[in-house]
């Protein structure tokens, strides 16, 4: 019984050992290319450096993501609450036509940028994406403060502070 024990003890060790959370963007997260409203492609390292020294709240969403369109009011009160953070919305739509619809219809406001690359992409692996809305809070210093939430709650509004 004991040795069943300290077995289970390992494996569940491995198993815990595996899932640790970063702090910083992998080289190939921050090199995926984005589109912006523009239509430019952009590297997320370039979009992070041109936010660097503010936090910034990530919001990995599609305007067909029911989840996500009932989380926008909770998170325009954070945007209300929090003028001094940059709102970064990552969209997964599946076209740009429909994502740029889908800021209007919503009046979503914030930095807004396509995910060209999709689920799969490198930025979509790092994530280990599997479901949206995804949100991530970056310190002022790119430095990953809270790598996972799905809900607008208390965890991602104690990240802010």
């Amino acid at each position: 019984m004991k040795h069943i024990k300290l077995l289970s003890l390992f494996f569940l060790f491995l198993s815990c050992k595996g899932q640790e959370v970063p702090t910083q963007f992998s080289q190939e997260a921050l090199n995926d290319t984005f589109i912006s409203l523009q239509d430019e492609k952009v590297t997320f390292g370039n979009i992070l450096n041109a936010h660097k020294g503010k936090t910034i709240l990530i919001d990995v969403w599609a305007s067909w993501c029911k989840d996500c369109i009932v989380s926008l009011p909770e998170l325009k009160t954070l945007q209300k609450e929090h003028p001094e953070i940059v709102f970064l919305f990552l969209s997964l739509d599946r076209s740009t036509e429909k994502w740029k619809r889908g800021i209007e219809k919503y009046n979503i406001s914030g930095e807004h940028y396509y995910m060209k690359s999709g689920w799969k992409g490198a930025f979509g692996k790092f994530l280990n994406l599997d479901w949206i809305p995804r949100y991530l809070i970056v310190d002022p210093n790119q430095n990953i403060k809270l790598f996972k939430a799905v809900k607008v709650n208390a965890t991602l509004k104690q990240n802010l502070q």
